[in-house]
Formats: structure tokens, C-alpha cells, sequence
């Protein structure tokens, strides 16, 4: 598999990049280079290697939800600034005219 200066033309496009000709034909150059890489890499006899997820054998520590009491609606409200009924009342961010 080999990249074509169609390819990079494609990719550019998709990309929405400016690039001239001459970076053109080195992005042509660098991606094959890469893609020979990639190739060297694929040569490579990896059955007897054991796959590795997480090199730092982090995980993750749950605890069990466990209900608890809260406040009632009445206590909630007891120190709030100003209230409606049974609302906490805030100040207004949306300008009523612009919106």
C-alpha cells in the first residue's frame, strides 16, 4: 500500500489545509516512510507476547450506594436568601430583552 499525490489532494481537501505543491510531495514521501514503518512493524512475531491493556494495572475502586439521609425540602430552604413556595429563588441570567 502507497500513498499517491491523489491521495494527499484527497486528504487536504477533506481537511480543509492549504498546502503547495512542494509540501505536497513531501507529505506524499513522509506518509509512505510512515506506511513503511507501519509495514516493519506488521513483520513482527507478536503470538507469544501477552497483550497489554494497562501498563500500570490501575482499577477502578467502587464503593456500594448506600442511602442516606438528606435534607428535607424545609431544611433546604430554611437558609436560602429568598425563596417562592417551596422554591429556591435566584437571580435572573438571561436578558428578557434580548432573548
Amino acid at each position: 500500500m502507497s500513498v499517491s499525490k491523489k491521495d494527499v489532494d484527497y486528504i487536504k481537501e477533506l481537511a480543509r489545509l492549504r498546502v503547495s505543491e512542494e509540501e505536497a510531495e513531501g507529505l506524499v514521501k513522509d506518509l509512505n516512510s510512515i506506511l513503511k514503518y507501519v509495514d516493519q512493524l506488521n513483520e513482527v512475531d507478536t503470538d507469544a507476547v501477552e497483550m497489554l491493556v494497562n501498563p500500570l494495572y490501575i482499577e477502578n475502586v467502587y464503593r456500594e450506594d448506600v442511602v442516606e439521609s438528606s435534607l428535607t425540602s424545609e431544611d433546604f430552604l430554611m437558609n436560602a436568601p429568598e425563596r417562592v413556595e417551596d422554591y429556591l429563588k435566584v437571580p435572573s441570567v438571561i436578558d428578557r430583552e434580548e432573548a
